[in-house]
């Protein structure tokens, strides 16, 4: 989206962290995970900036290594609806993102909260789309075990399709009122609905009218080929990993290439990458402070849990202190890493962890100290005056169409980005100054969707 000088505008988003070790738990300011003060807090400080949207991740399980909680992760997660419901009710215009699983979840129940939810917001709520494979997480659900990467984008791309048509049994013009005569419907086939796929059998009657949006703006966040195909086709923006400038630019032309074909134009699908920062008065001291934080967010179990994803096997008994493994990782099938959320996908385990020991060997690197070094950067660290220039270049050369910012604190992590950067990119007329619409499609820049019927 540009404005009339053709400058591209900046989205900008706030990601509430947990469920990760990039919260630093140790410093006095971090607060808590749970209460809603936090999560309010976050909300108001974006709506106050005129950010897009809130961001709420989803944990279905405690995040564990061979059956024990490991340190720097969050323990427990209250549920998405509830928080983003609350937050409808302290909040105007911010949008109002949840992570919503479609593999342990079921299409009518997903789209009668997400309708509920946009009428109680007037229209900000989003959708991030999301499969598991994780056969921990499908213990706490009666069907159990977990689905092949084919099954479950099967899955995911029927179960979105699905509550499309319950969203869109409805077109909005309904429903008539009468004081003397009550309410009553000017359809009698208002909200039916038929479907039936591989994986869902369902009819019936949608008992939530249509809501502001129609429906939830949709977030795809996979990476596979897989999954940016599915993202071109059904998607309104991607919560990308390839928040560097060269990989950003590769990923947003790959995937904005693929929308042709779906009949889509480029600016119906917004690219918007994860990134983390660090600010200081000086570039020089924002890097003093970034150093500090890295070592914060990586300890030596989570820098053996990040290794085990790579070795597949369990690294309980090194040194985090220590030089890399000597011993191969082991091939096939993942065996200790299964289940745990947000694991990274490494092709050729034997090359990367060669590669991985050359360079350690090369730098003198310990095993935390390594992944310090491949893992623990941020995507932004400088003066206000700094980042605002390298995000605004960002978006200028298509790296990305904005982006989401993870604090590493909370509740009161966005407070200095939003009191400092934001006027700067404000200044350079590439991020709003006061919200022009009232719907999280408006902020988006996407354009609403026709009614049915």
């Amino acid at each position: 989206m540009s404005d009339p000088t053709g400058r591209r505008q900046v989205h900008l988003a706030v990601h509430f962290p947990g469920v990760n070790n990039t919260t630093v738990w140790s410093e006095p300011e971090s607060g808590s995970q749970i209460a809603f003060s936090s999560f309010a807090h976050l909300a108001r400080t974006a709506e106050r900036a005129k950010f897009d949207f809130f961001f709420l991740a989803e944990g279905l399980r405690l995040r564990e290594s061979a059956g024990r909680i490991y340190d720097l992760d969050v323990v427990g997660r209250p549920d998405t609806f509830a928080v983003l419901a609350a937050l409808a009710a302290v909040t105007d215009r911010l949008g109002l993102a949840g992570t919503i699983n479609s593999t342990f979840n079921e299409p009518y129940e997903v789209a009668r909260q997400f309708a509920s939810l946009d009428h109680l917001s007037a229209g900000r709520a989003a959708w991030n789309v999301v499969t598991s494979w994780d056969a921990f997480t499908g213990e706490n659900f009666r069907r159990g075990g977990f689905l092949a990467e084919a099954d479950r984008y099967s899955r995911a791309e029927q179960f979105m399709r699905t509550t499309w048509e319950l969203f869109d049994s409805w077109n909005g013009d309904e429903i008539a009122a009468d004081k003397a005569a009550g309410v009553f419907l000017k359809d009698p086939a208002a909200g039916t609905f038929a479907h039936r796929d591989d994986h869902f059998d369902i009819s019936g009657r949608f008992n939530v009218p249509r809501s502001p949006q129609g429906r939830p703006v949709i977030f795809q966040a996979g990476d596979s080929e897989a999954g940016r195909e599915f993202a071109a086709a059904t998607a309104d923006a991607i919560f990308s990993r390839h928040a560097t400038y060269d990989a950003g630019r590769a990923f947003l032309a790959d995937v904005k290439g693929r929308l042709a074909k779906y009949g889509r134009s480029r600016d119906s699908l917004k690219v918007l990458p994860a990134a983390t920062y660090v600010l200081g008065d000086t570039d020089a001291d924002a890097q003093e402070r970034a150093h500090v934080v890295r070592r914060q967010q990586t300890s030596g179990q989570t820098a053996l849990r990040f290794l085990e994803q790579v070795w597949n096997r369990d690294l309980s008994g090194y040194d985090p202190d220590g030089p890399l493994p000597g011993v191969d990782p082991v091939e096939g099938e993942n065996t200790v890493v299964k289940g745990r959320a947000q694991t990274r996908m490494f092709g050729d385990r034997l090359k990367t962890a060669k590669e991985w020991r050359e360079r350690a060997e090369a730098e003198n690197l310990s095993i935390r100290e390594f992944v310090i070094a491949v893992s623990g950067r941020q995507s932004f660290v400088g003066s206000p005056a700094t980042v605002a220039e390298t995000i605004d270049r960002f978006v200028q050369d298509e790296a990305s169409d904005g982006f989401i910012l993870v604090p590493h604190l909370v509740p009161g992590g966005l407070d200095e980005f939003a009191d400092t950067v934001v006027p700067l990119l404000q200044e350079r007329g590439v991020f709003r100054a006061e919200y022009t619409g009232t719907t999280l499609r408006d902020h988006l820049g996407l354009s609403p969707l026709p009614r049915t019927g």
